[in-house]
């Protein structure tokens, strides 16, 4: 019962998502020099598999807070992950590069926020209305894992209009597991 509510919830969600996001997204990536990307709490978690998968298609990626995080420049790209975009410790991440000229995405459930008026791209997961109570997906759960399914989707197809081959993939994976 409850895996049929999850999946129904996040197919209802990724259902009312614009379907050129993942395109529009994929260019952004690729006429970036590197990729940075920010969450919070389990917002955080969706975007560190993002990062390895973008790792894995041979992208420049880095994760904000990990103590080897180079500095973000112009020509950059960051990638902030965040339900409401009203984060603060994010909104500080989004001024910093901002005033540095890098460029700003914000995934986000809501398509108006304090990052979303700082970024050059929101990418609304879903609308506003559907983040209601949803029984047995507390506390943000319906955004992450549709936020999660859309990345991984978009993965899907950057490897796909790529032609990225899984054993190249494969090369690419940590090897000091």
């Amino acid at each position: 019962m409850h895996q049929k509510l999850i999946i129904d919830k996040i197919s209802s969600i990724l259902s009312a998502t614009d379907k050129a996001h993942d395109v529009k997204l994929t260019g952004m990536l690729d006429s970036a020099k590197r990729i940075f990307i920010a969450g919070a709490g389990r917002s955080k978690l969706v975007g560190n598999f993002f990062a390895m998968r973008l790792v894995h298609g041979g992208y420049d990626v880095s994760v904000v807070g990990e103590i080897v995080t180079p500095s973000i420049k112009n020509g950059d790209l960051l990638i902030i992950i965040s339900g409401s975009g009203e984060t603060e410790q994010l909104i500080a991440f989004t001024k910093s590069a901002k005033k540095v000229g890098a460029k700003i995405i914000l995934i986000s459930a809501k398509s108006s926020s304090t990052i979303g008026d700082l970024a050059d791209a929101v990418f609304a997961i879903g609308s506003a209305e559907q983040y209601g109570k949803t029984m047995g997906m507390p506390m943000g759960t319906v955004f992450e894992l549709s936020t999660l399914v859309f990345l991984e989707a978009t993965i899907s197809h950057i490897i796909h209009d790529k032609g990225i081959a899984e054993e190249v993939m494969r090369e690419r994976h940590a090897n000091l597991e």
